[in-house]
């Protein structure tokens, strides 16, 4: 176990690279045939010896040596990355150093290898390979590459530039550019960081529609119109984990109330915009079909053959028995993948003395996400609320008792909760969850963002602790 300093992984990774080379732990053969650019990457990572960046991981450089010799040894390994990977102001650069690691190692397109994300929820994978992120589209391909499949298609033009990604709506609305939202399955008011920015753009927009199974925070604070919606165990359709498997999801129960499937929603609502004939979808397996017509890789996963299992991705034909190991000959942009020289990049987030504590925010077992399910279910009473987790050392220091409020405060904001001591924490350092809207830790989280994909820098946090009686 790595208990690095929050911010520091890229200096850590290129450690661990640096050390596969440096001990001669490299698959020769598969670097020869399937990786570029190595001579300029050995080049590259010669000034990030573990012994160089020990101090600032605040990891031992044995340590890192160890780890790097584990899982350069002991082929096939596996690396698995949480969400909290890509939640840094290096987040995507993050996942590519890890890249790094494996092709040096020959540790991908094999059983029991890979780069594997633990996405943040179920069918996370299949929303963003369905063209979630904007400038992609169905299958993760850019607007020029598939343009001409999908206008045959859609008989509609595509547009030919980029849409905004959610933090780039909130930045937009924030600045008089973007009038109305709709949002999704997504309490984005108590998601993102630095809420007082987020509450600023919402209170700017004339219309936010919610469409969600619950009032959330965002629709209690600014919504205008609410679409109740069915959860995943009223209604049909398929998930993609993180595998490449897609499987099959029937409705368990029939939808309560008011409520309406995403479809239904959908196409009630461009039919109401004139947009009827575009969207004459009956049923999910309809939906799947116009997917299987844009997308030649899922073309031969029709409903019939996943009817008991699931088939995993590229699966051309309907005679094709899905692929379960990928990138065993080849990549999606040739045979070769090239190393990628990362520069590490400090965050701005440096503890001092007005700030001396380090904040890491994330999730615990008991609850999900936003708590906008779980706080309204038996798990509340295994985590009522969130807690600040704090080192035995720290709090004995402050005098701060186990279970005593605090108020933690930041550059950005404040929030006031419970501390728990633990021994999972290193002195100086905190984590908290944020399923609580009474608490609202997001009002102390910061405006600094991944530059890849805009994914804020939740793991990295400067604050300082104010006991409440003081």
């Amino acid at each position: 176990h790595l208990q690095l300093r929050p911010g520091t992984n890229i200096l850590m990774f290129n450690a661990l690279a640096y050390t596969i080379i440096d001990e001669g732990l490299t698959d020769p053969e598969f670097i020869r045939t399937r990786v570029t650019e190595y001579d300029e990457f050995r080049e590259f990572v010669a000034e990030y010896s573990p012994e160089a960046v020990a101090e600032r991981c605040g990891v031992d450089a044995a340590l890192i040596r160890k780890a790097a010799r584990i899982y350069a040894t002991n082929t096939p390994s596996m690396a698995m990355h949480g969400l909290g990977m890509t939640e840094h102001l290096q987040g995507t650069e993050g996942v590519m150093s890890i890249v790094n690691l494996a092709l040096l190692t020959g540790n991908i397109g094999k059983h029991g290898a890979g780069v594997n994300p633990l996405r943040g929820q179920n069918n996370v994978q299949g929303s963003a390979h369905m063209g979630c992120d904007p400038g992609i589209l169905t299958g993760s391909v850019t607007i020029e590459t598939g343009r001409e499949l999908f206008e045959s298609v859609w008989k509609r033009d595509v547009p030919t530039k980029a849409g905004l990604n959610q933090l780039q709506m909130i930045d937009a609305a924030r600045d008089g550019k973007l009038k109305a939202l709709w949002t999704i399955g997504y309490d984005v008011f108590l998601s993102n960081a630095n809420a007082h920015e987020t509450a600023k753009a919402f209170a700017n927009m004339d219309l936010v529609i919610i469409q969600d199974f619950f009032m959330n925070e965002t629709a209690k604070r600014f919504g205008h119109v609410f679409f109740p919606a069915t959860t995943s165990f009223e209604k049909d359709g398929t998930f993609m984990n993180g595998e490449r498997r897609v499987q099959r999801i029937r409705a368990a129960v029939s939808p309560r109330g008011n409520a309406k499937s995403d479809l239904e929603i959908i196409c009630d609502l461009a039919a109401a915009m004139g947009f009827e004939k575009d969207f004459a979808f009956k049923t999910a397996e309809e939906v799947w079909n116009e997917v299987r017509a844009v997308w030649p890789p899922g073309y031969g996963i029709t409903y019939d053959r996943i009817e008991k299992a699931g088939i995993q991705w590229p699966c051309p034909d309907v005679d094709h028995p899905g692929t379960e190991v990928l990138h065993g000959e080849s990549f999606s942009n040739g045979v070769a993948a090239a190393l990628k020289r990362i520069k590490y990049r400090p965050t701005k987030e440096v503890v001092t003395g007005d700030f001396p504590f380090m904040l890491t925010t994330g999730r615990v077992l008991e609850q999900f996400n936003a708590g906008t399910m779980t706080m309204r279910t038996p798990n509340k009473k295994l985590r009522p609320t969130d807690l600040l987790q704090m080192s035995k050392a720290d709090s004995a220091r402050l005098s701060i008792a186990n279970g005593e409020k605090v108020r933690l405060r930041s550059n950005y904001g404040e929030a006031v909760l419970p501390v728990e001591i633990t021994n999972k924490v290193k002195t100086g350092e905190l984590f908290a969850s944020f399923h609580d809207a009474s608490v609202f830790l997001n009002y102390a989280t910061g405006p600094t963002r991944d530059r890849f994909t805009q994914a804020p820098e939740f793991k990295v946090t400067a604050v300082t602790i104010e006991k409440l009686n003081a």
